[in-house]
């Protein structure tokens, strides 16, 4: 299928790794310009070097901290006019309600909801203003399976509706807002959670593994090329019709009440 964004501007934030590079990968690959972001530069260029080595793309690299105002603006500054965004950023390590104070609930909604929504804000006029725009959020753990993620679901549930909230706004303009819901990808935040239940539980790294595969109907992780291409298809031109949804990627896990 033909996508319709070749030489789109595409800015995806954390993308030196895991699901942000892959979408960063996916976009590439069909013709984007595409700006990858990271806070290492060794692992920035390296990422940069990926994907034009996969693509032959124009991959540009913005070393900033999206966390802080400056690093926000360091990325706006390099691409000021994206025709997508994906906004995305690595999740913390899990903790449960004990190990929470008030710094802790204010870093994670400023890493999860404030920054992503200041994007999407900076970006919004641009986008309607030339009539297409594409934004994805990457809100994954909507749904908290236990305490150890509470934090995170309940910043990133604050961006899901956020996004759903401005998509309203922006839809007559052709610019929509999606939210792409991952559930057990095959990226480092697996592997994390593999080698946390191998000192738990005393399992070998392919037990751990395969039961985290096995909590999923699917019986497997999930790819990351596969979530690439679910991003690349929302932030395509056929895709104008789609907005403020939530998309589980999640290999069957959620299950539906009627």
């Amino acid at each position: 299928m033909e996508l319709g964004i070749n030489g789109r501007r595409a800015l995806v934030c954390a993308s030196t790794q895991g699901l942000g590079h892959a979408c960063a990968l996916a976009l590439a690959d069909e013709g984007c310009e595409v700006w990858i972001n990271g806070r290492n530069a060794a692992r920035l260029a390296s990422a940069a070097e990926q994907i034009r080595r996969a693509t032959h793309g124009r991959v540009h690299m913005v070393q900033a901290d999206l966390n802080t105002e400056g690093g926000r603006e360091a990325l706006l500054a390099a691409c000021p006019a994206p025709d997508i965004l994906v906004t995305n950023h690595p999740g913390p390590a899990p903790g449960q309600a004990a190990d929470w104070d008030r710094n802790g609930l204010a870093a994670a909604f400023e890493s999860y909801f404030v920054a992503a929504v200041l994007l999407m804000r900076a970006v919004l006029p641009g986008m309607r203003e030339r009539r297409f725009g594409r934004i994805v959020n990457v809100a994954n753990s909507l749904r908290a399976h236990n305490g150890a993620f509470v934090l995170t679901s309940a910043a990133r549930a604050g961006l899901a509706a956020a996004g759903k909230a401005l998509a309203r706004e922006a839809a007559a303009d052709n610019v929509t807002i999606n939210n792409l819901q991952p559930e057990r990808f095959d990226t480092a935040r697996q592997e994390f959670l593999a080698r946390r239940m191998m000192a738990e539980l005393g399992l070998t790294r392919d037990q751990a593994r395969q039961r985290l595969a096995d909590s999923l109907p699917a019986r497997r992780l999930g790819r990351p090329e596969e979530f690439g291409a679910a991003c690349a298809f929302l932030c395509s031109a056929n895709a104008g019709f789609i907005t403020g949804q939530d998309l589980r990627l999640d290999g069957g896990a959620a299950t539906v009440v009627v």
